[in-house]
């Protein structure tokens, strides 16, 4: 009788949604990885200078794991795991930094283990908490590269002397014969020029007709750019980066510059991940810490943390969660409702060469 009664209970409590504690809700997975994590007692992270604040914020949630923080620019830091690596040495934990990169120095000689396994915290699994109710990847497997973070790209200033902005609504409109002769380009290949050649209703025949056309002229000093522009040289300046810090001094000084936001075009802007990206190695030498770290980082904690200190240090951050606050980042670096957006660091856009190839045929030497 006491078994009937036990057993009556039990469905009971399942009927009402009693919490039992179950194996598929990551609490059991995550205790698991902290204890190992914490008798492992090491991280070991391969980023971008300016990332420390970020990850001191973790040192205080986890202090019985050290975190050990290799800061280097660039693609450096993939040249030099994979250098350690061929010499022997299982060094990193995990990488932190550009898409294209970690694409083309880890992810194809093998380097990476796949993110999904390690992803364990509920909230991070919970994709209704990011952008677009989805995890963003960065290869085209959607295994290896994590995404956290895209910011849109401004690439268009101009003489605020010399147009009105409102005469445009669609890049289209850059063909109009009155701006012949009156546009700069930049020409070290970079983000922007992915956007008009992959962009739909843009793409190479877009680019033909504006270099045909238009009279553009072309510069691979941005310095200049800024000068030419300041002075009413030119009334437009293309592909020219809003963080550049000839830009930037330009416009300091008041000189007359404005910019075309993300909403100004109706074909929309380019999204980019700079380096809200990051990865698991593989064969880490400490692959619990290092799980435990990345989930870390992809929490709320760690999101608010990572895109308090990237807008700190660029301006531009954007975290791909959506349930932590924005107040911080300046308007023009947030995503916005009912723009266009094309995320160049997906897998399909990062390969450089179809890009360079188009850009020496329209140029000639003049891109390279």
């Amino acid at each position: 009788m006491q078994l009937l009664i036990t057993a009556f209970a039990y469905l009971l409590l399942l009927m009402v949604g009693f919490p039992i504690m179950a194996a598929s809700d990551g609490r059991e997975d995550w205790e698991n990885v902290l204890r190992a994590g914490k008798q492992e007692g090491r991280v070991v992270l391969y980023t971008f200078p300016g990332q420390e604040l970020v990850f001191q914020e973790f040192q205080k949630t986890f202090p019985d794991i050290k975190l050990v923080e290799v800061s280097v620019r660039g693609s450096e830091r993939v040249t030099r795991i994979v250098s350690e690596r061929r010499a022997g040495k299982y060094l990193a934990d995990i990488l932190i930094g550009g898409v294209g990169s970690a694409q083309s120095g880890l992810l194809k000689t093998g380097l990476l283990d796949p993110i999904k396994p390690g992803l364990i915290l509920p909230e991070v699994l919970d994709e209704s908490k990011w952008w677009q109710g989805k995890h963003v990847y960065g290869d085209d497997e959607d295994k290896y590269i994590f995404s956290f973070g895209g910011a849109p790209l401004y690439y268009f200033h101009y003489n605020t002397t010399l147009l009105n902005p409102q005469e445009f609504k669609s890049y289209w409109d850059l063909l109009n014969p009155k701006w012949k002769g009156k546009v700069v380009a930049f020409t070290q290949i970079t983000a922007p020029h992915k956007f008009f050649y992959y962009q739909s209703e843009l793409g190479p025949k877009f680019l033909h007709q504006l270099f045909s056309q238009m009279d553009v002229t072309s510069s691979g000093d941005m310095r200049q750019i800024a000068d030419w522009l300041g002075v009413g040289k030119f009334a437009i300046g293309m592909f020219v980066s809003p963080g550049n810090r000839s830009i930037g001094k330009a416009r300091e000084q008041g000189l007359p510059m404005g910019i075309f936001k993300a909403d100004h075009f109706k074909e929309g802007v380019a999204l980019l991940t700079a380096a809200g990206s990051g990865g698991l190695l593989k064969r880490a030498p400490h692959p619990n810490a290092a799980k435990l770290a990345f989930n870390w980082l992809l929490s709320r904690e760690g999101q608010i943390a990572f895109q308090k200190n990237y807008v700190r240090e660029t301006g531009a951050a954007d975290s791909f969660r959506i349930d932590i606050p924005k107040d911080e980042i300046p308007p023009e670096f947030r995503r916005k409702e009912g723009i266009k957006y094309l995320d160049i660091d997906q897998a399909e856009y990062i390969d450089p060469k179809p890009i360079q190839d188009f850009y020496n045929k329209l140029w000639g030497s003049r891109s390279k």
